[in-house]
């Protein structure tokens, strides 16, 4: 039995891959335990069969983590790192290395952007796993943006500096020992599929996960293509025009099209007219939805093109129309379009008619959904979960 530490970010879409994972080795009989600066969401999504370590962090989206929505492209890029992920990995350090005295595992798993884990176990002469979550990462996103690549490498030397081994010369995104790239080299590209290391293509991490019931399931029209529209949990502040822009496109497809759009803030009823909320024949808005099981029954995905959203509907050969909005957004609607997966429109100026249009290929052209099924299929081979444990097993045998 070997004890296993995840170390991972307050972001959704960067535990969940992990929980399933997580999942596999504790039924395997091995010990676990999670490493967060929001233990609640850790629970909430992980459930209570591990104990979670607190450390201290900034919360996405609040005070001086709190991006300006209209900023994209490297301005974007540049605060995620300076008000987000150096300050996060500053803060969580302390507690990650609480957690190693405590839990004393014999492997971390540290996510990509939870810079302390790696820093912190590289201290500690632990071997370290690289969990990662996007697909972006392999394909070199920052190639046309050396000042900004020059700036993050000047960056995490003085954080190694900081809370690290001075004398380690690992980059903290990528282990020296493992690396699990929730993705298969055929979506990422030919260029993430040449680079060198230990970098295992693991495939998605979905599983089953606990999902709040009450989803109105007898509202589905067999007769009607269903289409799920979502920007994930990070977007909420920036989504108002393109949902009111889905809502039209949906609504003059209404004959032929069915939607549910996830619409956590409220956005689509601004006015407090409640024109917007609740559900009519042809449009269903709510805050939230079981989104994998919901996929099982879906024709079509418009989304903002994040990793897991992305990958969740190719586990199920469903073809998207993406409108990515910042981060690594651009990179991975990138690789559905070359997939052939897909659609890409302009988030921030598409109109009703071209995001129409684009609907209309994903659902009539059959060549979108067969490369999700290929995609998909390639997927499922890549063995996600139970694989991503065999490889770290293997490590912490390794490491005895």
């Amino acid at each position: 039995m070997s004890g296993f530490l995840f170390v991972v970010p307050p972001l959704v879409g960067h535990i969940n891959p992990a929980v399933g994972v997580a999942d596999r080795l504790l039924a395997r009989g091995h010990r676990v335990a999670w490493a967060c600066a929001d233990p609640a969401l850790v629970g909430r999504l992980a459930g209570d069969r591990a104990p979670v370590f607190p450390c201290a962090g900034p919360v996405p989206g609040v005070g001086e983590a709190r991006r300006p929505p209209d900023l994209r492209g490297p301005e974007a890029l540049r605060f995620l790192w300076e008000w987000y992920l150096l300050p996060l990995a500053e803060a969580m350090a302390p507690g990650v290395r609480a957690a190693i005295g405590t839990f004393r595992p014999d492997v971390v798993v540290a996510d990509q952007q939870a810079f302390a884990g790696a820093l912190v176990a590289e201290r500690a002469g632990l071997p370290w796993a690289t969990s990662a979550t996007t697909s972006a990462e392999f394909a070199d996103p920052l190639a046309g943006l050396p000042k900004v690549g020059r700036w993050i490498v000047e960056r995490l030397a003085d954080l190694r500096a900081s809370v690290g081994d001075p004398a380690g010369d690992a980059d903290p995104r990528f282990s020296p020992h493992l690396v699990l790239a929730f993705s298969t080299a055929e979506f990422a590209g030919p260029h993430a599929a040449a680079r060198s290391g230990p970098v295992h293509w693991v495939g998605p991490s979905v599983t089953a996960r606990a999902e709040r019931s009450g989803f109105p399931w007898e509202w589905l029209d067999p007769g009607r293509a269903t289409v799920l529209v979502t920007l994930g949990t990070a977007n909420t502040d920036v989504g108002g025009r393109f949902l009111d822009v889905c809502r039209e496109a949906l609504r003059e497809r209404a004959d032929r099209i069915q939607a549910v759009v996830v619409d956590p803030a409220g956005t689509l009823d601004a006015d407090g007219s409640g024109a917007g909320h609740g559900q009519d024949k042809d449009l269903l808005v709510l805050p939230s939805v079981p989104q994998l099981a919901l996929l099982e029954r879906v024709d079509a995905v418009v989304c903002h093109a994040g990793h897991n959203t992305v990958c969740e509907a190719l586990w199920h050969g469903v073809p998207l129309v993406v409108a990515p909005i910042r981060d690594d957004q651009p990179v991975v609607a990138g690789q559905v379009v070359d997939a052939g997966a897909g659609v890409r429109v302009r988030f921030g100026r598409v109109t009703a008619a071209r995001l129409g249009a684009a609907l209309d290929s994903v659902l009539h052209e059959p060549g979108h959904r067969a490369a999700a099924e290929r995609i998909g299929t390639a997927f499922r081979a890549a063995g996600g979960a139970p694989a991503a444990a065999d490889r770290l097993e293997q490590l912490a045998r390794e490491s005895q």
